[in-house]
């Protein structure tokens, strides 16, 4: 039962963690909002009329930061996936098969999951300085919008991102600790005195 719990997690952290990779939503001004594989513009104040592009190809995405954050994000999410998959496979598995079932085999996996993750989202603030996010947020640079700011997207990377964490360290096998007790050795015998009842 617990493990399929922490299966269900894992699923709906995955498809958290889709949805926001997808979305436009990442950083927004008054006529623009990009996300990390998508942007999107509209006429000043008509928001219903959106034009949305996708990036074709990690050449498409306009610097190095932009590349960098998108590996590691898609690469967080995939590794989330994984996880998720194997968790779901280790709930069904008949417990014939694994009699001494623990938590399951994924907190490893779990864990560079939200590492990439991490590393993902502290590097994308950088893309404000590309030539794109300069153009649509009017003079923007590493880690400052000016005129565009966070949005929903990011939010929500920021939050699976935690939440992860949160998963992985609740689900880390306890450490062990054995107690060492003296035994007396064959050298030891003259300290034993045996006492009949």
């Amino acid at each position: 039962m617990e493990v399929g719990v922490w299966a269900a997690l894992g699923l709906s952290l995955t498809g958290m963690s889709g949805l926001s990779l997808v979305s436009p939503a990442w950083f927004q001004s008054s006529s623009f909002s990009y996300g990390v594989f998508v942007y999107c513009s509209w006429p000043q104040g008509d928001r219903w009329n959106q034009s949305c592009v996708t990036f074709g190809s990690p050449k498409d995405m306009p610097g190095l930061a932009w590349k960098v954050s998108a590996a590691m994000l898609l690469g967080g999410w995939v590794l989330l996936a994984f996880s998720a998959l194997l968790l779901l496979a280790w709930a069904l598995a008949p417990r014939r098969l694994y009699p001494g079932r623990g938590p399951g085999p994924t907190p490893m996996v779990q864990a560079a999951a939200a590492a990439s993750t991490l590393v993902g989202l502290l590097v994308f603030p950088a893309t404000l300085a590309s030539p794109l996010a300069k153009e649509v947020c009017e003079g923007s640079r590493t880690y400052y919008g000016r005129t565009c700011q966070l949005s929903w997207g990011y939010t929500t990377a920021m939050f699976n991102a935690v939440l992860t964490s949160l998963l992985v360290v609740i689900r880390w096998p306890p450490m062990t600790t054995i107690q060492r007790t003296a035994t007396p050795s064959s050298s030891d015998t003259r300290g034993i005195t045996l006492v009949s009842e």
